[in-house]
């Protein structure tokens, strides 16, 4: 099943939950803008709890956003139901890629509920700064080269390096025409120093 067709499934079990139907209505996770061009932003991010689950492959088609759901409206040791937030985490770490939730910010990591599930878990991802590319469309293997591509070329500009792969951010419901949809890409990258005299 591809991920298109489970976030439309679950995008309308949360329409029918009372959810909204839109990213406005929705916490994200907070940033600080450090500077901007264009369509590229340098961003100053706090640590952000997570939970997290891995994929089968990159296109997310294996129940990961199942699971994590699940977590969300109580498949959890506490029973408790959590609010969903935006963006939706995708990456392709060490050990293969993965998906996300950032947890709300008055969720502290302590009081996170420990997962029903074996294969969900729930970590803290470190302070940074990224350089982010927001960027509209279907999310698909080609559009996602193509902005990892610019935002890359952007950093050679800047002589930034990454430190780290790629994380890309949706933040709509699959209803969403695909010209008005909010996704990012973002690369971990250091924090510039001023030059000497």
């Amino acid at each position: 099943m591809s991920l298109y067709i489970v976030l439309a499934v679950f995008g309308a079990v949360l329409l029918l939950a009372g959810c909204q139907a839109t990213r406005a209505g929705y916490e994200s996770a907070p940033y600080t803008v450090v500077r901007t061009d264009g369509k590229i932003e340098l961003r100053d991010y706090p640590a952000l709890t997570v939970v997290e689950t891995p994929m089968a492959d990159a296109n997310g088609g294996d129940g990961g956003f199942r699971r994590l759901f699940r977590f969300i409206t109580g498949a959890n040791e506490a029973q408790q139901k959590i609010a969903m937030t935006t963006p939706v985490y995708m990456s392709g770490g060490a050990s293969g890629p993965t998906m996300s939730f950032v947890l709300p910010a008055k969720l502290k990591a302590a009081d996170v509920p420990k997962p029903a599930d074996g294969t969900v878990t729930v970590r803290e991802l470190a302070a940074g700064r990224f350089a982010v590319l927001r960027y509209s469309g279907s999310r698909n293997t080609k559009n996602e080269a193509e902005a990892l591509a610019r935002l890359q070329g952007w950093l050679e500009r800047q002589r930034l390096t990454a430190q780290t792969g790629p994380v890309f951010g949706y933040f709509d419901p699959p209803w969403t025409p695909s010209f008005l949809r909010r996704n990012e890409v973002m690369l971990r990258t250091v924090v510039e120093t001023p030059n000497k005299p």
